[in-house]
């Protein structure tokens, strides 16, 4: 009968220690990549990032979860431990992140939602033109973070509703509608823009470029435009120049095109909405980091014959 008592109160001991464990709370961290679907190796993962875990958290993971290799968002920064490891394999909770460049046609970036999220392209398509106010450049540049049980028409929409707050937010500073035509020039500029900056820094003086150019009635005369939808790594070359008869051709047509050429980082809509005020009605490219910028045609052709003496010289 002792040993009965003695066994039952250890057990019992033993149980309260184990509820304890797992219901005390603890620190969570809200972004986590898992290294595989093995409890062990996620177990050591979370030992190097800091959490205090033992063998009770990997037997925990075998019985009561069921996680998932790949990145997971837990919403709380503070759980009961058994809640946090049962969030490990909350399939609501797994996401795959997705980076749209700054620059980048939609032409692209679909193909590249495909490529990542297992998602038939054609789908993708179908949903953007369902979705999207304007042909082009209605993604803002960024990174997303894409649940893994979303279909197509959920991927776009969350990619649109996100960028629409920015657009947004940024139109209403300057009094205007995003959906407006207006508003859409805009971005048609900050794409040229993002197409021929070099950085961060020059994409006002680019943009008082484009607008000192179409004051003067000047055609914009600027490669990027053409490197629009599938065209978007393509090198420019004179027979494309000759033979694109688009309005992106800003050598044939005077003033914007009619879409925008990509997609944009909110520092090139800020330039798009608040240029530089210069003179200069033109740039060449000083070296891969930077343009040279000039007001008059004589000075811009010195800086392109100083540029082509500097690469003879480093040949």
């Amino acid at each position: 009968m002792k040993r009965v008592i003695v066994a039952t109160s250890a057990i019992a001991a033993v149980a309260i220690v184990g509820a304890s464990y797992f219901l005390a709370p603890i620190n969570t961290k809200r972004n986590l990549k898992l290294p595989s679907n093995n409890p062990s190796e996620i177990v050591s993962y979370l030992k190097q990032k800091g959490y205090t875990v033992s063998f009770l958290d990997t037997m925990f993971l075998k019985l009561f979860t069921k996680p998932t290799k790949g990145w997971v968002y837990i919403s709380k920064n503070k759980l009961p431990r058994y809640k946090f490891l049962k969030e490990l394999g909350a399939y609501k909770n797994h996401y795959i992140p997705v980076t749209i460049i700054p620059g980048e046609t939609t032409y692209f970036v679909l193909k590249d939602l495909s490529n990542k999220l297992n998602l038939k392209e054609s789908n993708l398509q179908i949903a953007y033109r369902d979705l999207a106010i304007y042909k082009e450049g209605n993604f803002i540049a960024n990174t997303y973070n894409i649940p893994i049980y979303f279909k197509a028409k959920d991927t776009i929409n969350l990619l649109l509703k996100n960028s629409y707050k920015i657009h947004k937010k940024l139109a209403n500073k300057y009094n205007l509608n995003y959906k407006s035509k207006d508003y859409k020039n805009f971005i048609t500029i900050a794409s040229i823009i993002q197409k021929e900056a070099a950085n961060k820094k020059e994409m006002p003086l680019i943009a008082s470029v484009i607008y000192n150019r179409l004051a003067k009635n000047m055609r914009l005369q600027m490669d990027g435009a053409l490197n629009y939808g599938k065209y978007s790594h393509t090198k420019v070359t004179k027979q494309r120049i000759k033979s694109d008869l688009t309005t992106y051709n800003t050598y044939k047509h005077k003033g914007i095109p009619s879409e925008p050429v990509c997609n944009v980082s909110v520092d090139a809509l800020e330039a798009s909405l608040n240029p530089a005020k210069t003179k200069y009605l033109y740039f060449m490219k000083k070296d891969s980091k930077s343009h040279s910028f000039s007001q008059k045609y004589k000075e811009h052709i010195k800086n392109i014959k100083k540029r082509k003496e500097e690469i003879l010289q480093n040949r």
